[in-house]
């Protein structure tokens, strides 16, 4: 995969939003059939690429916007309401360079930052199968020299098959995990497209292999110390997954109430002006509404919260982050979930013609909301307002 030829330079929040917003007018048209045909997106990735969209979370000394986590949630949820797989691509990205900013040494940052800025992707291989827990990894750093060998097997890699850089979560030979930034080209590793979700059918999630792969020390950036202490990490990747899913219950919200309107009027030739006078239908868009717009303004609240944990990091800061994060991780399961299914049942028998396409939002919010446990959140919540317990320092929280 070659590097965009030119990438825009975003100087801003205000120009971010209107990129991102014009982008997902151009996303949304052939989304429908990009999921029937499991057509992935490549060039619309190329666009994406190009927007200068990668690059917004790059801070300002680095030449990046810099912008806000309230902009770049807001970002996420636009093109994740244009579509829900393309909305998902990025995620790891933005999470890996998070790492990057907390952990990375300074040659680390300008490099790397460097390369986001010139338009390069970073995917992830992060998670693994068999393990203990969902925590464990056995993808093992080896020494070689100047530098580290890779073995190992992931799944649920998500965007490393479009990326230039897979960010690798490997144990090295103390036992401590690293996050190595491996360049896609390495000798050795495979990108295996072997995903078969029946949501989010065109993220790409499939499986890497690392045989004897090497990289060079540069390239392995501390990761495990960025849960052994308050940092900004996890709640940065959880407000991603809920503008995720709130970008996904708007896209249904949007989808339910056209089809109210266009499809169940046989009356309007007649004059009628309302779209339906059914009372349950009235109430279940009342009942989406209030939750969706709750879901909207707990997600713009929870950037705010991480926007001050990132300029004052303490216990204290990071704490408040992650459980405003949770509420929102919470509510925008919720609300997508509901959305996909009341479009369902606002839409009847129709809603399952493929040709319609309106079953991807539901099908993509609940292969979405696995990620993680979201029963989990609401733990998380109740002890910190109850027990005054802060919630632990790990990536999905």
């Amino acid at each position: 995969m070659t590097l965009s030829h030119h990438v825009a330079v975003i100087t801003g929040d205000e120009q971010a939003l209107i990129v991102a917003s014009d982008l997902a007018e151009d996303f949304k048209r052939d989304s429908a059939l990009r999921d029937r045909e499991r057509r992935l997106p490549h060039p619309e990735l190329e666009v994406f690429s190009r927007s200068g969209l990668w690059g917004i979370s790059v801070p300002k000394e680095y030449g990046g916007a810099g912008v806000s986590n309230v902009t770049l949630a807001k970002v996420i949820a636009l093109i994740a309401q244009a579509d829900g797989s393309l909305g998902q691509i990025p995620q790891n990205h933005f999470y890996a360079l998070e790492v990057l900013r907390v952990n990375g040494s300074e040659e680390q940052k300008k490099r790397l930052y460097a390369e986001v800025l010139a338009g390069q992707r970073f995917g992830n291989a992060l998670a693994e199968l068999g393990t203990k827990t969902a925590h464990d990894r056995v993808t093992s750093l080896t020494r070689d020299g100047d530098g580290y060998r890779i073995n190992g097997r992931k799944f649920y890699a998500t965007g490393a098959i479009y990326a230039q850089r897979i960010p690798t979560s490997v144990v090295d030979e103390n036992g401590v995990q690293q996050l190595a930034f491996v360049p896609r080209n390495a000798k050795g590793l495979t990108v295996i497209d072997d995903w078969s979700g029946f949501g989010q059918r065109t993220t790409g999630s499939g499986s890497v292999v690392f045989e004897d792969v090497y990289v060079a020390a540069e390239d392995v950036i501390p990761f495990q110390s960025a849960f052994e202490r308050p940092t900004t990490v996890g709640p940065l990747a959880q407000i991603l997954h809920a503008a995720i899913d709130t970008g996904i219950a708007r896209a249904a919200y949007e989808d339910a109430l056209h089809f109210v309107r266009t499809k169940t009027r046989p009356w309007i030739d007649s004059g009628h002006d309302k779209a339906t006078e059914d009372p349950l239908t009235i109430k279940s868009f009342g009942h989406l509404s209030i939750r969706l717009h709750a879901a909207e303004a707990l997600l713009e609240r929870s950037g705010e919260y991480l926007d001050k944990a990132q300029a004052k990091t303490n216990a204290e800061t990071v704490a408040a982050a992650s459980i405003a994060v949770a509420e929102a991780r919470a509510i925008s399961t919720e609300i997508s979930l509901a959305a996909g299914s009341t479009l369902f049942e606002l839409a009847g028998s129709q809603a399952t013609l493929i040709e319609h396409g309106l079953d991807r939002h539901w099908r993509n919010a609940r292969v979405h909301t696995l990620h993680d446990p979201v029963r989990w959140k609401y733990h998380a919540v109740g002890n910190y307002y109850l027990n005054d317990e802060n919630p632990p320092l790990r990536g999905t929280i």
